[in-house]
């Protein structure tokens, strides 16, 4: 069973915010770094480091690009001062997030300088979506983070493209720019999956009022790119009176791919708390909390609401009329459909927010062998994981259906053994016993920690979980 992140975005997001609040949840920084340096991109050195925000303490993720091609992201005076003004000078562009300064129609202006020896030669080098695509699909990521990487540059790239009038394959992201975001989001995507993170409800986000310089020119806030992709995930802006750009378009597309829950849960423990900080000097200062909770029985959740908690046409935005809010199954068989296909759909599948994916082996017309694919998700994501089965694999028709389940209650704890600390989950049954359940993942890394067999680490994490439940 995944873990629950509760995001509030109560002073707008980025991809940096949202990459230091997951990684003050507990992440392993050095696995982190070791993910991040697989990429295969150069230009940057990565700092995490803690920050003073106002009275709390947060963590600071910051990608700090090479000299010779740092933006004017931080530059308030760039981003703000005199608006009417649009002399070269203030043209050029800044370098943060894959936002409305990093990505742009191909024959946009390249007025920006850089130095001539410069190493890695940023000064002309573009990458449009496939480019990243393949920076991504090329990195030591799990198909589960590998697949969330590219829900949120596609989404980046389609409200682009929308901005500009253009297909979505002549989206270009500027070198540096791409460089930035690619870090900021295969960040985030790696934290999502190390922690075990299936569901997530993200808060309204907290947008300001105004204008906001940029590579295309002076554009209202919400840009465009924020405003299309809110409009086309159902995303809630929460509007301020304050002036300046709080929400990026790399902030809001990580909250359109991993958004799973309509509501927040009725009731939770909190598991972890994390703060992340933003770079801009606003006052007060930019951050994104983020809490792992356990959703506790006796609420519906949201995603698993009974039909007549949401009826009408805005229970769900984006989902096929009539679909009521609950689990959803959706099935499909292929027969002319590889193996290595197969295997990045269910990635991306998982990364899109699936519950559940998998495929088995059938028998189809003309007695030819086959696959079929099976997907459970919530009734939000269910235009979502037919988008993926329709476009990754060769069906041509899903079919879905409305399931029940139960689940029974259960908690993680952190048990001490020999080797170690590591997560067990504790569940209860139905009589009121509980069974201890190590985690794959936390036993695997004491094991190569340790340097002892998976199966030795397994056995003592699971002898520390059996103590805590006859306590």
């Amino acid at each position: 069973m995944g873990k629950t992140l509760y995001l509030q975005c109560d002073s707008g997001i980025s991809g940096d915010m949202v990459a230091g609040a997951l990684i003050d949840l507990g992440v392993d920084e050095r696995g982190l770094r070791e993910a991040l340096a697989s990429l295969g991109v150069g230009g940057f050195d990565l700092v995490v480091s803690r920050k003073r925000v106002g009275t709390l303490d947060a963590c600071d993720f910051d990608v700090v690009l090479d000299e010779a091609c740092d933006g004017h992201d931080h530059d308030m005076e760039y981003l703000y001062g005199d608006l009417d003004d649009e002399t070269p000078a203030h043209r050029r562009p800044h370098a943060r997030d894959a936002s409305h300064d990093a990505a742009h129609a191909h024959d946009h202006a390249h007025d920006h300088a850089h130095g001539a020896s410069h190493a890695h030669d940023h000064a002309h080098v573009h990458r449009n979506l496939d480019d990243v695509l393949r920076v991504i699909d090329a990195a030591d990521l799990s198909e589960r983070a590998a697949g969330i990487a590219r829900r949120v540059f596609r989404i980046v790239a389609e409200a682009e493209a929308e901005a500009h009038g253009v297909p979505v394959a002549e989206v270009h992201f500027h070198e540096v720019g791409a460089v930035d975001s690619i870090v900021d989001v295969v960040a985030v995507a790696y934290c999502l999956d190390a922690l075990g993170v299936t569901d997530a409800y993200v808060s309204p986000l907290m947008e300001g009022t105004g204008r906001v310089r940029s590579a295309h020119g002076v554009l209202p806030v919400p840009v465009p790119a924020v405003a299309n992709i809110v409009r086309s995930h159902g995303l809630v802006i929460s509007q301020s009176d304050r002036q300046g750009e709080f929400v990026t378009p790399t902030g809001a597309a990580i909250a359109a791919a991993i958004g799973t829950l309509r509501e927040p849960p009725d009731r939770y423990r909190i598991l972890a708390c994390g703060l992340g900080s933003g770079k801009r000097a606003y006052d007060p200062p930019s951050t994104v909390r983020a809490l792992l909770v356990e959703p506790l029985p006796g609420q519906a959740r949201a995603s698993e609401a009974s039909p007549a908690r949401a009826q009408g046409p805005e229970a769900c935005p984006g989902q096929p009329k009539g679909l009521v809010p609950g689990l959803w199954k959706l099935e499909c068989e292929m027969d002319d459909c590889t193996g290595e296909d197969l295997g990045r759909a269910l990635g991306l599948l998982m990364g899109a927010g699936a519950r559940e994916a998998h495929f088995a082996p059938v028998f189809m017309k003309k007695n030819r062998p086959g696959y079929q694919v099976q997907v459970l998700c919530d009734a939000s994501l269910v235009p979502r994981m037919e988008r993926v089965l329709f476009e990754e694999t060769t069906t041509i028709g899903v079919r879905r259906h409305r399931v029940e389940r139960t689940a029974l209650a259960r908690r993680e704890v952190r048990v001490s053994c020999e080797l170690g600390e590591a997560s067990v989950k504790v569940v209860e049954l139905p009589d009121g016993r509980e069974r201890a359940y190590p985690e794959h993942d936390a036993v695997a890394a004491l094991a190569r920690a340790a340097g002892v067999p998976y199966q030795e680490a397994y056995r003592a994490v699971l002898s520390a979980g059996e103590k805590v439940v006859r306590q």
